[in-house]
Formats: C-alpha cells, structure tokens, sequence
C-alpha cells in the first residue's frame, strides 16, 4: 500500500526522545473518532504493541501507526512535532480537514 500519511523529522525525533527515556522502544498510535467541538479528535497514545489493522508508518527507526478507518480520514496528512512557547505536542497536518477548533485537536471534514 502507498503511504498516504507521513511521519515528520521532528515527530520522529521526539518519538525516539521519548522511547531512550522510558528505555524501551515505543510507536505513537494516532487515532480519529467523533467528537470533539468540531465532528472529530484525534488520539495520541504511545504503545509497544503493533495492532492487526495498524498501519505503520516509519522515519528512520521510529514509528506511527494508525488504524485502517482512521486513515480514510488522514490520507495526505503529516504527523509532526511542534515545540513552541505555549507548549508541545504531536499535531496532525491534514489537509482534509475543513475547519478545525482553536486548540487543533479536533476538526470537520
């Protein structure tokens, strides 16, 4: 299958941070389900375990991986890292998205 979602230098960086710490090599698990202010979320959560509709995702040794009905609506989206004065976190550039909320953690399509 063509990767249709990417992992960003940065978010990959801070996936392999966060994996020496914790001593054990982790993947981010990126996840969309409805709700939210704006008709979807997304969900971040680090895990170890591959699930068998996860799709994976790789820069270099780190990894994302998202689930089959998730990426129906991340097709083209990039997943990346932002550290910024107000704060850090993993984000999704998705460029299906129609309109998101002021925090960017949920969006309309």
């Amino acid at each position: 299958m063509t990767q249709t979602v990417t992992l960003s230098d940065s978010a990959a960086n801070r996936i392999r941070a966060i994996s020496a710490k914790e001593g054990r090599p982790l993947m981010l698990r990126v996840a969309v389900e409805g709700g939210g202010c704006s008709g979807f979320q997304y969900l971040f959560d680090l895990v170890d375990e591959v699930q068998s509709d996860d799709l994976k995702i790789e820069n270099g040794d780190a990894a994302a991986l998202v689930d089959v009905v998730s990426m129906a609506l991340l097709k083209g989206s990039e997943i990346d890292f932002i550290d910024e004065l107000a704060g850090a976190e993993f984000r999704v550039r998705n460029p299906n998205a129609k309109s998101s909320c002021g925090c960017g953690v949920s969006f309309s399509i």
